[in-house]
């Protein structure tokens, strides 16, 4: 019984010395240039952050303010909620810096140092180049100020406690695969583009781990049966598009309006995705994406 007591004593303060060591290892952040110099265009901005979901996630659709945040978000961890990103100064970014909201859009990482729970898709976001950052940024700048505080998360433990996303960030960040592919034209790769990183439909439609981390590498895009916030979302991979009845004329169409080839709606989180996001992008960009995604590279 002494030897038990003292294993578990010593299990412990070696437990407690390792949460004490993961809290004091500093992630590691991409260096990069000021961005203070770079003039934003406001519109294109604008146009970035609806295809990207800023204002799906951000704003909530009860009459909230725009992207004052709010809206829950109920994952295996618990519950998260999307914070306040107007410009008011105390509860929400109008005390940045666009450097600060750099490392925070491509690096998920905060002002203040500490990692943002993936629930936030900036993994999707590292690629955005820096005129891509500094017209998001004009853009923010022209949201008015709501002094409504964030709402903190409400997470189990351990996942309540931040520093565990170090480990989850060593071990299931992917790089966005944006990269332009030779050979292909303009539009494909654009479609790419947005696929792969801005619009992120790997979020929703590749499956899960039982940590939280997409199996890109296995399953991407075929589809989820617990997407974050609940409910399912269908195997978007080239044969299967093309199994359920999709071409490119048709899936541009739906990523529009919302439609389906059969006249059906689409519902819940895609419908909003539409709502909030793709029904804005243009024809072209439309176009683009369901260039690609009827097109996709074979893994």
């Amino acid at each position: 019984m002494k030897r038990l007591s003292i294993g578990l004593g010593l299990f412990a303060a070696l437990a407690v010395i390792g949460f004490l060591g993961l809290a004091a290892w500093p992630i590691s952040r991409t260096p990069s240039p000021s961005l203070a110099t770079l003039d934003g265009n406001v519109q294109n901005g604008a146009y970035l952050a609806r295809a990207s979901g800023c204002i799906a996630c951000h704003t909530n659709p009860e009459g909230g303010a725009p992207l004052a945040g709010g809206i829950a978000l109920e994952t295996p961890f618990g519950t998260l909620y999307s914070p306040n990103l107007t410009t008011d100064p105390v509860h929400g970014i109008g005390d940045w810096t666009i450097d600060q909201f750099a490392v925070a859009v491509r690096q998920g990482i905060s002002p203040e140092g500490e990692p943002y729970y993936p629930a936030f898709t900036y993994p999707f976001y590292a690629d955005f180049s820096d005129q891509d950052i500094a017209d998001l940024w004009a853009a923010f700048q022209t949201v008015p100020p709501v002094a409504e505080p964030s709402v903190a998360p409400s997470m189990m433990f351990p996942f309540n406690q931040r520093a565990g996303l170090k480990l989850w960030r060593a071990a299931f960040m992917h790089d966005p695969d944006t990269e332009p592919v030779e050979g292909k034209g303009d539009s494909w790769n654009r479609g790419k583009w947005l696929v792969e990183g801005a619009t992120h439909c790997s979020a929703c439609h590749t499956p899960r781990n039982l940590a939280g981390g997409r199996k890109e590498e296995t399953e991407k895009f075929a589809g989820s049966d617990l997407i974050p916030g609940g409910g399912k979302a269908p195997a978007i991979d080239t044969s299967s598009l093309k199994e359920q009845g999709w071409d490119a004329d048709n899936l541009a169409y739906a990523l529009k309006t919302g439609l389906t080839p059969s006249g059906d709606a689409f519902g819940n989180a895609m419908g909003e995705v539409v709502l909030h996001g793709t029904q804005f992008l243009s024809a072209a960009d439309l176009a683009a994406m369901a260039e690609y995604l009827m097109d996709q590279p074979r893994q």
